[in-house]
């Protein structure tokens, strides 16, 4: 385990005093005028990023119109399609309906000065880089997680090789498109470099962050029943390495006052499910997905917040959201060793690390968190503090909305094809 290494700080983040720098930077610009925001695309309406990321932008005086057609009905649906299922005729047909109603909904849009295409949006940049040609506007991309590596991960490009290259280019193909492209580290950024030859010089960074709406810090009561309570919630797939959970509780399975808390679904549950029932664990409790009235206070109850420990490269290269929610919460975080979470936060002072795919790692951390109160009250004392100043609903969407008012004033001062707007975020073809 690398647990001692040393912390090296992301230049996107930096410390609270350059964050402020970068935030009145970007504010400077555009003074005395309100920036306007067209949020377009089939984006997943519901999911947190793009809730965190609108929400963010209107707590910083951003007017963000949404101009939004469902296409995808859940994981099935999209795993489904690409298997193959993206050749029938019912889901061409489907597309071309979301499609043009798009554009009829983007059409009685008055004027705005930039277009974000919420994730997951590859698809409809091709159609959003021809409407924001056509009014002169440029383009932003918040690709968040890259729709081919998600396929090359779930097995899907290997079973089906043909829709696994078109994926592939497709992807390719709009992320050369905007002018600018949003991602949450700087490792996901390498990755997108190495895979596609896209120039980083293309990105800016706004981490995923919490929606501090509904995950704060609200009153806890003290448990009367002596249980320790590890809590996991989320989609239950190998990014997050649920498997290694049950393997360290199997570890811990003499510890009686210990409890596992696993809830959520995903195409591993029944694998998790298997290995419960496998092992005979008692400590082990598991339910589906909760509102979030009842996971707030889940979360609350719990003594530890579990991340993500698996070992794929989606994982490695991202902070789940469950990790700022933790924070945001003001709970004790463990998660798995990564370069992207020691980029923003530090082993023993915010979370507390462990080795991936490593259940003695995670079961061995889980008894010194049990032992030591000290550490955990500090861990969700510094967490919620770091979370506070620079990863809060209102600082993340200064950070993108100065991202995005740097954009549109390089644009405006070029008065050229906003595809070659400026040498920051020049056209990628050139």
């Amino acid at each position: 385990m690398s647990n001692q290494r040393d912390v090296v700080q992301s230049p996107h983040h930096g410390s609270e005093n350059q964050l402020d720098g970068q935030l009145s930077q970007g504010s400077a610009h555009m003074s005395g005028r309100q920036l306007r925001v067209c949020y377009f695309g089939t984006y997943r309406a519901g999911y947190s990023r793009n809730q965190v990321m609108i929400e963010g932008l209107r707590q910083n005086g951003v007017e963000v119109m949404e101009c939004h057609e469902p296409l995808w009905r859940g994981i099935d649906d999209r795993v489904q399609k690409a298997s193959g299922g993206w050749v029938h005729p019912r889901f061409i047909a489907r597309v071309v309906r979301a499609y043009w109603r798009l554009v009829r909904a983007h059409h009685k849009i008055d004027n705005y000065d930039v277009m974000v295409l919420g994730y997951p949006g590859q698809l409809d940049a091709y159609l959003a880089r021809l409407l924001t040609w056509l009014r002169r506007k440029p383009l932003v991309l918040d690709v968040f997680m890259s729709l081919y590596l998600i396929a090359w991960e779930r097995g899907l490009t290997a079973r089906h090789h043909i829709t696994g290259r078109l994926i592939f280019w497709l992807e390719k193909g709009a992320l050369l498109l905007p002018e600018l492209l949003i991602q949450d580290t700087g490792e996901y950024v390498n990755w997108l470099q190495g895979t596609f030859g896209i120039d980083s010089a293309h990105f800016e960074l706004v981490p995923t962050g919490a929606d501090d709406r509904w995950f704060h810090p609200v009153p806890r009561e003290t448990s009367v029943d002596g249980v320790f309570r590890v809590l996991y919630y989320g989609t239950f797939i190998p990014n997050h390495g649920v498997e290694h959970i049950v393997e360290a509780a199997r570890l811990l399975s003499n510890e009686t006052d210990i409890l596992f808390e696993l809830i959520g679904q995903g195409p591993e549950k029944e694998n998790v499910m298997n290995l419960v029932q496998d092992y005979g664990l008692t400590n082990v409790s598991t339910t589906g997905w909760l509102d979030k009235d009842e996971l707030i206070q889940r979360i609350m109850a719990a003594d530890i917040c579990l991340g993500a420990f698996g070992t794929t490269p989606q994982s490695q290269m991202t902070i789940q959201n469950k990790i700022y929610e933790g924070l945001a919460m003001a709970r004790p975080v463990l998660t798995g060793d990564s370069d992207s979470v020691r980029q923003s936060l530090v082993h023993g002072t915010h979370v507390y690390l462990c080795q991936r795919a490593h259940p003695q790692s995670l079961a061995e951390a889980i008894c010194i968190l049990k032992g030591d109160p000290g550490l955990r009250h500090q861990l969700a004392t510094e967490g919620y503090n770091l979370y506070r100043a620079q990863f809060s609903l209102q600082r993340n969407g200064a950070r993108y909305a100065a991202h995005l008012r740097n954009l549109v004033t390089s644009v405006e001062k070029e008065g050229t094809n906003p595809m070659y707007a400026s040498s920051n975020h020049r056209s990628p073809w050139e």
